[in-house]
């Protein structure tokens, strides 16, 4: 999340003394030495030792040397805290057996999951590891790296996604009415609880008296003074602030704030895994986690499952770094994944894509608070993420038929479609709509929107996709198309009777020659709605999109 104020080495030695060094080392070293490192450990002066390397006895299983492989590649990452393992074992017994033989082995056990059966262990040489690992390799059901996770800005992010360049418009302090929300919702979210782990979150008046509570799981519950230490009370406000100048979807809302952030705002899978476990246990069944990393392991994968198990659900973001991959937990598939959208609609261009997004929400220039009571406009899958986290408590106090899936499911199937028609891989379901969320089973709640203009390149036509996101059937509405260049009244295609909820997609070929010759083509909808319809939303009737040549 970037955030911007709206109100307001040692020397080199000399060629003979290193290989002189280097000869040393090679003739006298046993085993593994060091690892690579994490981005604040030394640079290593020589390759380590595999971990998977042969050894003299033929007792290294098939088992044994998948696993150390499988090791040796998760430790060969940067982005990984140095000399540290996250272990996880097969069974109880298994369990036991490794805590009771670790400080002799030279493993020191700095953190225990155990109702997950997993530790994070550190340790001064990487042979000792080893060593446990070919001598009881039948006890470990995995081993890796503890990964980094963190607020934007870790090593080792993907490649960036080639995308044209757009214009793009901040939200400022209109995020709520773009989702829907109106301006009484005081009740949203009572009853309900949204653990934020972050880098904490701080006292402020938009969360009133009572509402913020905090967890301490090793870390402290108060947020340092860096320049990322106000992110986990902006986050905390988007999903449930009260005051207007930090508002948030779910004012009623308790919350839970859990730090998982050390000094230098970084945090790591095992952290986060152990937040998971604790935010549930502690009663929270939403659990909101604006931060992620490239790389996962059994534990965080067991802790998901943990809280899922439970009624929980896990909203994460998808990561700010253009990629064609979600970040993780935002990439697991039981995970709420969300991305960034502008106030016109559009992807932002930092927001990570996949064909396993579920949604877009508001993350370009929304203001929130941030420490000292200040108010700021931030811009992130960070703040995408927790006005979805506040959209389901939000629509959990409103039905108490609902549990967190359900109404996760219910934001899925209620959302602004957007990009290629259904689920596409940048804006997953769509935008989030709390206005059509909320009045899906009220009759006398009327919607038609046209969502939607996208190019089809494979079948050269202009697609129109046109929702009925009213509590009842609709028929009798149509569609005036006008294109730039054409003489004449506007072309009118007829939309059939639509269900609540159903979608339809008008279609238009684009000559690829009249294409060329004009350079651009403009494409100007009007969806008419019958007479007599009083429509909620009238606003969202007429859409222009501009088609360009392309250049090759």
């Amino acid at each position: 999340m970037k955030k911007s104020l709206a109100l307001l080495t040692a020397f080199g030695v000399g060629i003979a003394c290193a290989l002189f060094l280097v000869w040393l080392w090679r003739d006298t070293r046993v085993g593994l030495d060091q690892l690579a490192p994490a981005r604040t450990a030394a640079p290593s002066a020589s390759s380590p030792t595999p971990l998977s390397a042969a050894t003299p006895d033929a007792a290294l299983s098939t088992a044994a040397r998948a696993l150390l492989t499988a090791l040796e590649r998760a430790l060969s990452r940067p982005d990984i805290r140095a000399r540290e393992a996250v272990l996880t074992f097969t069974d109880d017994a298994a369990y036991r057996r490794f805590l009771a033989r670790a400080a002799a082995a030279g493993l020191n056990v700095i953190g225990r999951l155990d109702g997950l059966r997993s530790v994070r262990v550190r340790f001064d040489h990487p042979a000792n590891l080893r060593a446990d690992l070919v001598a009881n390799a039948t006890d470990y059901a995995a081993a890796s790296a503890n990964a980094l996770l963190g607020i934007p800005g870790l090593p080792a992010t993907p490649a960036k996604e080639d995308r044209p360049a757009v214009t793009q418009y901040p939200f400022g302090n209109a995020t709520l009415p773009f989702l829907g929300v109106p301006a009484e919702h005081s009740s949203w979210g009572k009853g309900t609880t949204i653990a934020i782990l972050d880098t904490g979150v701080m006292p402020d008046a938009t969360f009133g008296s009572g509402r913020l509570r905090t967890l301490d799981i090793g870390l402290g519950t108060t947020a340092g003074r860096g320049e990322d230490d106000g992110h986990g009370t902006a986050v905390a406000a988007l999903a449930a602030g009260a005051s207007a100048d930090a508002a948030g979807v779910a004012p009623a809302a308790s919350l839970l704030s859990i730090r998982v952030t050390d000094s230098s705002g970084t945090s790591d899978t095992f952290t986060v895994a152990q937040a998971i476990v604790a935010a549930t246990d502690s009663g929270a069944r939403i659990i909101n986690v604006s931060l992620g990393g490239y790389a996962t392991n059994a534990a965080l994968d067991a802790a998901i499952a943990y809280a899922t198990e439970r009624g929980a659900v896990i909203v994460a973001a998808a990561g700010n770094d253009q990629a064609a991959q979600l970040a993780w937990p935002a990439a697991d598939p039981r995970v709420i994944s969300v991305g960034a959208v502008d106030r016109a609609g559009q992807q932002v261009t930092f927001s990570n894509s996949g064909p396993s997004l579920s949604l877009t929400a508001p993350g370009f220039g929304v203001q929130t608070a941030w420490l000292d009571s200040q108010r700021v406009t931030v811009d992130g899958t960070s703040a995408s993420a927790p006005l979805v986290s506040g959209a389901i408590a939000a629509a959990l106090s409103q039905n108490s038929s609902l549990t967190p899936q359900t109404a996760a499911q219910l934001l899925l199937q209620t959302a602004s479609d957007s990009g290629a028609p259904g689920c596409d891989a940048d804006y997953g379901h769509g935008i989030l709509n709390l206005d059509w969320a909320m009045n899906r089973t009220n009759s006398t709640h009327y919607d038609p929107a046209l969502a939607s203009h996208y190019y089809d390149t494979t079948n050269q036509q202009m697609q129109f996709v046109v929702q009925n996101r009213s509590g009842g059937a609709l028929a009798g509405l149509s569609l005036s198309l006008s294109t730039s260049g054409q003489n004449g009244a506007p072309t009118q295609l007829p939309i059939p009777p639509l269900a609540a909820g159903e979608s339809y997609i008008a279609t238009v070929p684009v000559d690829p020659a009249a294409l060329k010759a004009a350079g651009t083509l403009t494409f100007t909808t009007q969806l008419n709605v019958p007479p007599g319809l009083t429509d909620a939303t009238p606003n969202n009737n007429r859409r222009s999109s501009t088609l360009t040549a392309p250049t090759k």
